[in-house]
């Protein structure tokens, strides 16, 4: 039996935060949480001096892996290195579970084709298949609601998904201008304006010609919709419902089987998504910019008014223990709430009740993490069966430590 100890840690429990706290696991999973007795303490010990102890960070919404594969348009890695590169910057940022958002669309000013999304998807099923990452990796499968072929692809791609005994998740998206997050059509006319280095006139008049091109697409948007609810009430997956806006599009996927909304954009569309007992979903890098870089609701703003379960890092990992401790340090919410965001309540919103929590049963997931002010560094991240496997793994934590540890 594998076996090892975390002592003096600053452990972020579910409901509170213990300051002197020793932790114990034994075959990948936590055994024992509570405080350390001086003269109880193992010797077997390992010292965190301060350092905060909380669970592996769980990301249900990644795009990152894209940019990793092509970081300019004219550049581009195969899958496989993509996947095994990205997994090194993710463990760094103190996530051990990551969903790779994978879209199928073809997306000219995202860079995104069904088929390079399609290559991806299978690097990341392979790299988890082996048991060789550093992570756990996981797929977020987003729909473009109004593209035929994407909706035929997906059939496709769910058919062919093992039975791993967790609904696969599902995120209904549709970015037509003047809607969800592009509501704000005088700020994505900015966004479009810099993105693509032309005049207002321009912008307006491409904008103008989405529109109209993605109004073909209504009789569309209803088919995958359908298809999604079929296989939402059947149990096979677990949908998310994308950029909700008001509480009549919340009334509508939640009967169409959606069970999470995913970065409303309205305070009224985050609490009528409460209100009907759906986990909400925003975004890290919202709460570190202090607003939406769309022109939406601010995340800080839904997460003050209680409005708010699950952080996702969107497009940028590193965000989501600096945003959880941002929250912390400027008394949003108390420290354990903040880490629940990117933790426990990320592992609801994806189904994986195994995980995101120091409480004896649950996987041993765990992050070290010291911080200083605004700055804090992951010292140290760990898988259950790292731990299950290699229990000297955390025998360095002393040096890694140092004096930095608060």
């Amino acid at each position: 039996m594998s076996r090892y100890v975390f002592a003096h840690a600053r452990a972020v429990l579910p409901d509170t935060v213990v300051d002197d706290a020793l932790v114990v696991v034994e075959d990948g999973l936590i055994t024992e949480v509570g405080p350390a007795v001086p003269g109880a303490v193992p010797a077997e010990a390992r010292d965190l001096r301060g350092a905060l102890l909380m669970p592996g960070i769980v990301d249900t919404h990644s795009d990152a892996l894209e940019k990793e594969q092509r970081p300019r348009p004219t550049v581009e890695f195969p899958p496989d290195f993509a996947v095994v590169s990205f997994e090194g910057r993710v463990r760094a940022a103190g996530v051990t579970t990551m969903h790779h958002a994978v879209s199928y669309q073809t997306h000219v000013l995202k860079d995104r084709t069904i088929e390079r999304s399609l290559a991806l998807s299978r690097a990341v099923q392979e790299r988890a298949a082996g048991g060789l990452g550093l992570v756990d990796h996981r797929l977020l499968h987003r729909l473009d609601a109004r593209d035929p072929d994407a909706l035929d692809v997906l059939r496709r791609a769910l058919a062919e998904l093992p039975d791993t005994g967790v609904r696969p998740l599902v995120s209904y998206e549709d970015h037509t201008p003047g809607q969800g997050q592009y509501r704000d059509l005088e700020s994505y006319r900015r966004t479009i304006q810099t993105q693509e280095r032309i005049s207002a006139a321009e912008a307006e008049a491409f904008i103008e010609k989405r529109i109209a091109a993605r109004a073909d697409g209504i009789r569309q948007r209803a088919l995958s919709l359908a298809y999604l609810s079929e296989q939402a009430g059947a149990g096979r997956i677990r949908l998310l419902a994308h950029d909700v806006e008001s509480v009549q599009e919340i009334a509508q996927v939640r009967t169409a089987g959606a069970a999470v909304a995913e970065f409303p954009t309205t305070v009224a569309a985050a609490r009528a998504a409460r209100d009907a007992g759906m986990p909400v979903v925003a975004g890290a890098p919202n709460v570190l910019r202090g607003g939406s870089h769309s022109g939406n609701v601010s995340a800080t703003e839904l997460i003050a008014a209680g409005l708010v379960d699950n952080l996702s890092s969107d497009y940028m990992p590193t965000t989501l223990l600096a945003a959880a401790l941002r929250l912390a340090r400027h008394g949003v919410v108390p420290l354990h709430r903040a880490v629940a965001l990117v933790t426990s309540g990320a592992a609801g919103t994806a189904g994986l009740p195994d995980r995101g929590a120091l409480m004896p049963g649950l996987r041993a997931d765990l992050t070290v993490v010291t911080a200083d002010g605004d700055q804090q560094t992951v010292r140290m991240a760990l898988l259950a069966e790292e731990s299950a496997d290699g229990a000297d793994a955390p025998v360095s934590v002393a040096r890694l430590l140092g004096a930095t540890a608060r």
